[in-house]
């Protein structure tokens, strides 16, 4: 077994995600110069985005999990043929997508309840940024491998010249600087999506020449059904939990476009946009955290693998809470980084102190559930989700903010008792040690 550490596989994961959502805090934050709508229509189109292309990570999570198993288990060959069945399931359910987003942006906008300036701002950028996801889908599955492998500085350095070229042409672009046109929204979903087609083929390139070999598409002759159905007993309960807690947001976003203020519809967006960066270093180590555990099953090393997933929750609860204590201190000019509306900065400097607890729940589900995956226990995330996600966050949602009439305060209040109260339920799951027999590359060692 390749011997990993989680800190340096775990701080270019950061710098990779942080770079990723900075794609979209770009677009926000250049189109919040522009318009206060537009900013909020892009959130919402990115959100819409959001659900669909959860069909990716059937594919890719999984192969994330039976990729590091496999190499944890000494067995390269398996997981190559894993890492060609990634590549072409997400080009082709990438390409579907892209034709659905384009055809289909105007009635997908409308269920979530956009109107007016808001529907047309959302379709400018949806039918762009949506009809070249087959790009995002491509790089998600390329990026996986080159993971799992524990070379996380190279998609961290793709990212990096990815989010330097979309800052350069968003600027060009949305106001139409030094001379370009002034494109809007149009701008933004152009510079997204010509930023992602440049770091696919750089991506590719390192695949082929380092990691991989072009060949290795030969090994799914014969087609591997055993392959395939290992994946989907990890990738669909999985995906199914990420698509679940996506929708539950996508039908919260739709209660706020339907039932709050433009105040509050403005606040969301801006303090969705300012928090994100409060957990990234969670989503980092429980990145970097699934796959330790996942060359640790492989090697049938349990008990490390249980060690090293709570040494990287703590660490990551440490980081992310001293994260939202700056946020705290710093919530007015962190919000008037996006506007000088003072009922806007005022309600989202209030928001940003009551998320602290939302970033508790928070930091345990990312971390904990990344574990779980790793070590391909899957179900038990999923069933939670179903029943937390909608009962309690978007039920209470709907019953806190709209009922009880406590507007985006009691929309806080529903996602943090959600993601709370998961959280509980994810630390019994992982110390009960239920995990250890469901390891799906080699027969996992049952505990005592």
């Amino acid at each position: 077994m390749k011997q990993m550490k989680l800190f340096p596989l775990a701080w270019p994961i950061f710098v990779e995600t942080a770079l990723f959502m900075l794609f979209g805090f770009i677009d926000v934050y250049v189109m919040s110069r522009y318009n206060d709508l537009a900013a909020s229509a892009v959130n919402a189109a990115n959100q819409a985005i959001s659900v669909v292309t959860i069909v990716f990570s059937v594919i890719s999570g999984a192969s994330a999990v039976l990729i590091s198993q496999y190499l944890g288990a000494e067995k390269k060959k398996s997981a190559s043929k894993i890492a060609a069945l990634s590549i072409s399931f997400n080009v082709i359910s990438g390409l579907v997508i892209s034709i659905f987003l384009l055809l289909l942006c105007r009635p997908i906008m409308t269920l979530m309840g956009a109107k007016d300036e808001i529907m047309d701002f959302a379709c400018q950028y949806l039918s762009v940024v949506g009809g070249f996801i087959f790009v995002q889908a491509y790089m998600s599955a390329v990026s996986v491998i080159i993971r799992n492998h524990g070379m996380t500085r190279i998609t961290m350095y793709i990212s990096l010249g990815m989010n330097i070229l979309n800052a350069v042409l968003d600027v060009l672009l949305i106001p139409g600087f030094f001379g370009m046109p002034c494109l809007g929204v149009a701008g933004a979903a152009i510079a997204t999506a010509v930023s992602r087609g440049l770091g696919a083929v750089v991506m590719t390139v390192f695949l082929f020449r380092k990691v991989e070999s072009p060949k290795i598409f030969r090994l799914m002759k014969p087609f591997p059904k055993k392959d395939l159905a290992d994946i989907m007993k990890i990738g669909i309960p999985s995906a199914l939990e990420t698509f679940l807690y996506n929708l539950s947001q996508l039908v919260i976003t739709s209660l706020v476009l339907n039932f709050l203020s433009p105040d509050e519809l403005v606040t969301k967006t801006y303090v969705q946009n300012i928090t994100m960066f409060f957990y990234l270093f969670s989503v980092a180590i429980g990145q970097a955290s699934q796959i330790l555990t996942g060359h640790y099953v492989g090697a049938k090393k349990l008990d490390k693998a249980y060690h090293s997933g709570f040494h990287a929750y703590f660490f990551a609860l440490v980081f992310c809470t001293a994260i939202s204590a700056g946020g705290i201190l710093l919530r007015y000019p962190l919000m008037g980084i996006f506007t000088d509306n003072a009922a806007v900065i005022t309600l989202g400097a209030n928001i940003i102190i009551f998320n602290i607890i939302l970033e508790f729940g928070r930091t345990t589900n990312l971390v904990i559930i990344a574990n779980l995956r790793g070590a391909g226990d899957v179900y038990f995330p999923t069933a939670c989700a179903i029943f937390s996600n909608w009962l309690i966050s978007v039920f209470g949602a709907f019953l806190l903010a709209v009922v009880c009439g406590f507007g985006i305060y009691g929309l806080w209040a529903a996602l943090a008792a959600d993601e709370c109260i998961r959280g509980v339920l994810m630390i019994i799951r992982w110390k009960s040690g239920k995990w250890r027999t469901k390891g799906i590359t080699v027969k996992a060692a049952v505990p005592a």
